[in-house]
C-alpha cells in the first residue's frame, strides 16, 4: 500500500496505531512495528520525564527498518508538562510528533531541528491551512466518526474537502476497522489512516480486561456522546454506570459556564474529575465504568495479539 505516508514514515503499511490516553503502551507500539506499521503513544501517559525517556529509549532500540514511532503531544496551556516533554522527545528523538489541542507552531519549530515531523490534528479546512502554514508536515483529520473527542464531518466531507485545498498528506482519524475500511478512506484522497479503538481489545493495551471485554461486547450503537469527562463531547461506551449518571454536563456546570470570567475553571475542573474517573476505570476495577470509544469498536470481535488486528487490517 505505497502512498504519502508510507514515504514520509518510510513504513509499509499506511496505518498509524493511534494514540490513545492510558492504553497505548511501549509493548503495543513495538509490535505496531513489527507488523510494519507506525505506533503513537501520548506524552501524557507517562507521569514523569524519566519515564518517558526510558520509553524513548527502548522504542529506538526496538526500531525496525519498515516501522516507525511518534508522541502525541498536547500543545496548549492545559498541558504544563508540554515544553518540557517536547524537549525530551526532540533530545532523544523519534520519527513523528501529533500536536492537538492548540498551535503546533513552537512544536513544529523545534521537532523539525531534531528532525522529526510533525503531524497536526484538524477537525475543518480553517485550521489544516493554519498548521500547513506553519510547516506541519501532514495532517490528522479527525472526523465525526472518531473515538474519545470528535471532529463534526464525516470522513468523506472532510479528507474531500482538505484534499482539494491543501497540499500536505492528510491522515484520516476515525471509523476505520477493516481493510475495507482503509481502502475507501484512500480513495477519498487520503494518504493514510490513523487507527484507535480495534486496537483496545489487544492483548498488549495497558487497560483492564473489563475494558477490552466491553470493546468486544459492545459495537457501534452502544457509543454515545458526553460532556461529563472534560466538558467537551467526547465519545464513551454507554454502559449501566454511564447512563445512571447522564451524558450531559450538570445543571450548575450549565450554570456556571454561561459566566465567561468562571467558565475556563469550570471546565478545568470538570477535566480533571473527567479524566481521574477514565483512569479509574481503564486501570482498575470499579463500577465507575467510563471507558472511552468509538463505533469501530463494531470489529473487535475477540480481545486478540496486535500483529493479529493489523494483519486483519492490511491482509
Amino acid at each position: 500500500m505505497p502512498t504519502k505516508l508510507t514515504q514520509l514514515l518510510e513504513i509499509k503499511y499506511p496505518v498509524i496505531q493511534a494514540p490513545m490516553f492510558l492504553v497505548s503502551n511501549v509493548d503495543m507500539v513495538k509490535a505496531a512495528m513489527d507488523c510494519g506499521i507506525a505506533g503513537c503513544i501520548p506524552a501524557l501517559n507517562y507521569r514523569t520525564l524519566d519515564e518517558l525517556k526510558v520509553a524513548i529509549r527502548e522504542l529506538n532500540a526496538a526500531k525496525p527498518k519498515y516501522g516507525a514511532f511518534g508522541f502525541n503531544l498536547i500543545v496548549n496551556k492545559s498541558n504544563v508538562k508540554f515544553k518540557s516533554q517536547l524537549d525530551v522527545i526532540c533530545e532523544l528523538g523519534c520519527d513523528f510528533i501529533i500536536t492537538s489541542l492548540g498551535s503546533p507552531e513552537v512544536t513544529i519549530k523545534e521537532a523539525h531541528k531534531a528532525g522529526i515531523k510533525v503531524f497536526c490534528d484538524v477537525v475543518d479546512l480553517n485550521y489544516a491551512k493554519k498548521v500547513e502554514s506553519l510547516g506541519a508536515d501532514a495532517i490528522i483529520a479527525v472526523n465525526n466518526e472518531a473515538g474519545g473527542h470528535r471532529g463534526q464531518l464525516s470522513p468523506q466531507a472532510l479528507i474531500q474537502e482538505l484534499d482539494q485545498h491543501c497540499n500536505i498528506p492528510i491522515i484520516s482519524a476515525g471509523g476505520v476497522g477493516t481493510k475495507t475500511d482503509i481502502e475507501k478512506i484512500l480513495s477519498y484522497g487520503a494518504s493514510g489512516v490513523s487507527v484507535g479503538s480495534i486496537f483496545i481489545a489487544s492483548e498488549e493495551a495497558g487497560v483492564t480486561q473489563e475494558y477490552k471485554q466491553a470493546c468486544v461486547d459492545y459495537g457501534k450503537n452502544d457509543i454515545v456522546m458526553t460532556k461529563r469527562i472534560s466538558g467537551t463531547p467526547c465519545t464513551v461506551i454507554n454502559t449501566p454506570y454511564v447512563q445512571r449518571i447522564g451524558t450531559d454536563q450538570t445543571w450548575l456546570e450549565s450554570v456556571l459556564n454561561k459566566n465567561k470570567a468562571l467558565k475556563k475553571w469550570v471546565k478545568m475542573i470538570r477535566f480533571a474529575i473527567g479524566m481521574n474517573a477514565t483512569k479509574n476505570a481503564a486501570t482498575k476495577a470499579t463500577y465507575k465504568t467510563v471507558w472511552v470509544a468509538g463505533p469501530s469498536i463494531e470489529h473487535s470481535n475477540k480481545i486478540l495479539p496486535v500483529k493479529e488486528i493489523v494483519r486483519r487490517l492490511v491482509c
